[in-house]
């Protein structure tokens, strides 16, 4: 069996609160000594590493050092990016954060989800990544954020944000229930129960009840069928057949699409076709990819294919969609 490894890096800057950084990490490091204790569970591999702009010891305002295992330029492109929480005002750092910045845009646009708690949330909307988009953060900042970033949705009244690959959380108490959500993700729901419970002795509500989170899904009580809505939206490019996907969730590929259906109102596949169509309008709008760099970024080989199959869906090429919404995007008016 092959595994399957998601690598997951935590930014290092100075002035951060290392909380949000070694909460999240002893959990992941948790999940995968629970998943590897198992012997029935399958071959699954969490990569976890620190990266900074610079090869220099970090100082957090608790005293706390740390040398990042990786610069910015040798980091690569992870999975799942962590993004720490700034002491007081995060001006100053976001300043003198350029590198960073330019990283994160890069490494969104090459599929990285981005994890952001309290005044880290700044790095991605000092990126443009959250202009549009749903976001909170540390209550305490909140008029300053809307005046910085008035593009932005702010959603005071959620503690958890999500827009796509997107992901706000406004404590550390939030990151540590949004991790809990990425655990269930990467692993299973027992791992994630057992992180939980070593971590967090209060109940908590989960993170599909307490976040704010931007989808077009129906929603419906068949909690599998979530977590395979979850894992096409998440693996969109490299989905490779039904019945591989009915495999992964333990059912025969009739269960599978009958449930699905029932539970969504669409196919398994007219639902991963809709999520490769919105990250393909996205691309568009946002990128200076080529359409066959876009194609294969979204899943599709044939290039021609993939034309066709995005006029069928917004009756329009391409390459007129990205004209059109670029020229309203980039209008002086």
């Amino acid at each position: 069996m092959q595994t399957e490894q998601t690598h997951i890096t935590f930014v290092l800057t100075e002035n951060m609160l290392a909380t949000g950084t070694v909460l999240p990490m002893e959990m992941l490091r948790t999940a995968q000594l629970a998943y590897n204790s198992d012997k029935a569970a399958g071959d699954r591999q969490i990569e976890l590493s620190t990266t900074a702009q610079a090869n220099a010891l970090l100082s957090a305002p608790a005293g706390l050092q740390w040398v990042p295992d990786t610069t910015l330029d040798s980091a690569g492109v992870p999975d799942i990016i962590y993004l720490p929480a700034l002491w007081r005002n995060p001006r100053p750092t976001l300043q003198r954060s350029g590198e960073l910045i330019d990283w994160l845009r890069a490494c969104h646009e090459n599929g990285s989800a981005l994890c952001a708690v309290g005044t880290g949330c700044c790095f991605m909307a000092e990126a443009g990544l959250l202009d549009g988009q749903a976001a909170t953060t540390h209550w305490h900042y909140f008029d300053q954020f809307q005046r910085d970033y008035p593009e932005v949705k702010l959603k005071r009244q959620h503690f958890i944000t999500q827009s796509g690959r997107r992901y706000c959380a406004a404590s550390v108490n939030s990151l540590a229930d949004l991790t809990v959500h990425f655990i269930s993700r990467l692993f299973n729901r027992s791992i994630a129960g057992h992180v939980e419970r070593h971590f967090s002795h209060e109940i908590r509500r989960s993170y599909e009840s307490s976040a704010y989170y931007e989808n077009d899904d129906h929603p419906h009580p068949d909690e599998q069928m979530v977590q395979v809505q979850m894992w096409l939206r998440d693996n969109y490019a490299r989905f490779s057949s039904m019945n591989e996907l009915a495999k992964r969730f333990d059912m025969s590929t009739r269960t599978l699409n009958r449930r699905f259906k029932s539970a969504t109102g669409l196919t398994p596949h007219t639902y991963l076709t809709n999520a490769r169509m919105a990250v393909a309008r996205d691309l568009l709008k946002t990128s200076n990819l080529s359409i066959s760099e876009i194609a294969e970024r979204c899943g599709y080989q044939d290039t021609a294919y993939f034309a066709d199959l995005f006029k069928q869906h917004l009756d329009t090429n391409p390459r007129d969609y990205r004209a059109t919404v670029r020229a309203k995007l980039f209008s002086s008016q």
